[in-house]
């Protein structure tokens, strides 16, 4: 409110004291926050592993003490152990992981929100934030519609990111380097989106003329006219969080060019393509990929190397097929672990950032 000042977090800690015994007590610690090594009824929470989950805020409830908020910096570092410590989990589901990551994610968000952080500080959080839940979900595909995460849920939590961010761009000068990158994975994940196409078009001309936003305003054009070949070759070109961005639109793309496909060359009698065309043409991850995917149609094929166009074949049943997208996201780590690519552009800017309190 206006003339009310935010107070600024206090607390050293991923996890308050406070909420750590609270949940200790109520045995509502996640089995990634528990102790190493503690066993029997009364699991033990690890100062090192909790991290403070989701609370919404009660009509009339009173704001937290500065004790119960996290600092800027302990925000950031909190952002790193999730995406070094707990995105790369070998022993649980990619579903878990998103959903754990997802809710933590929203407790920096509101940590966040509810304190005096300056402009600058708070970007670099909210995009730190903002790309390791893009990398999560991505991870997840869009069709996964089982364990314990929601795609929904999920869906409209990196909206909320994505508002969060940009609210915050508005609010102040900044400096904000990564502004013209965020800006066009917003686009991307909104691709094909007129409301998103008119924000980012209002843009200063500055801004939509560096290098990230154009690419995003390429690959949104030719996602629009239908441009399969120049969509394509744009997807495999871009960058690894980019990639996390756009994937959720990747099996409708590939549906529309199949489909253009099959008007074009469907016949009464059948015309082939060699399934190697399909491959190159829609960047997919092998002829296996792409024999289920015309299957997946309703085009037949011509043994194992090709698909064949016969009139009145082509249909669509259900959601796109998603694929793995191996080569239009997988392959783009390059070896690298998450943590390294969301926080390698910030210290190539030279901005100095916490450790991970792992």
């Amino acid at each position: 409110m206006p003339g009310c000042e935010l107070p600024v977090g206090t607390c050293p800690d991923m996890c308050p004291a406070a909420e750590r015994a609270q949940r200790e007590k109520e045995r509502r610690l996640h089995r990634f926050e528990v102790a190493p090594g503690c066993r029997g009824d009364r699991p033990r929470a690890d100062p090192q592993r909790a991290v403070k989950e989701y609370s919404r805020p009660a009509a009339g409830k009173a704001r937290p003490p500065p004790s119960q908020l996290r600092p800027p910096s302990v925000l950031l570092a909190t952002v790193r152990y999730l995406a070094g410590q707990v995105a790369e989990r070998a022993d649980a589901s990619r579903a878990e992981v998103a959903s754990f990551v997802a809710d933590r994610l929203r407790a920096v968000r509101l940590d966040l929100a509810l304190q005096g952080a300056g402009d600058a500080e708070a970007a670099v959080v909210l995009e730190t934030a903002l790309a390791v839940l893009l990398a999560v979900v991505a991870r997840l595909g869009p069709d996964a519609a089982r364990g314990p995460a929601d795609p929904v849920l999920l869906q409209a939590q990196v909206q909320e990111g994505f508002g969060s961010l940009r609210r915050c761009y508005a609010q102040g000068a900044g400096p904000h380097p990564r502004q013209a990158a965020f800006q066009g994975l917003f686009l991307l994940y909104n691709l094909g989106s007129v409301e998103a196409l008119h924000e980012v078009l209002q843009l200063p001309a500055a801004l939509r003329a560096c290098p990230a936003l154009r690419t995003a305003l390429a690959v949104d054009s030719a996602f629009r006219e239908g441009n399969t070949a120049r969509l394509f070759r744009l997807l495999r070109s871009l960058p690894y969080l980019q990639s996390c961005a756009v994937r959720c639109h990747v099996g409708r793309a590939r549906r529309g060019a199949l489909a253009r496909l099959a008007r074009a060359l469907s016949t009464p009698k059948g015309q082939t393509l060699p399934l190697g065309f399909i491959v190159h043409l829609l960047a997919l991850d092998g002829a296996e990929e792409a024999r289920d995917l015309c299957q997946a149609h309703g085009l037949p094929l011509d043994g194992q190397e090709r698909v064949v166009f016969l009139r009145g074949r082509y249909t669509e049943e259900g959601l796109p097929p998603a694929g793995t997208c191996r080569v239009l996201v997988g392959s783009k780590l390059g070896g690298r672990t998450l943590e390294e690519v969301v926080m390698a552009e910030e210290e190539d800017e030279g901005v100095e950032r916490p450790k991970s309190p792992a």
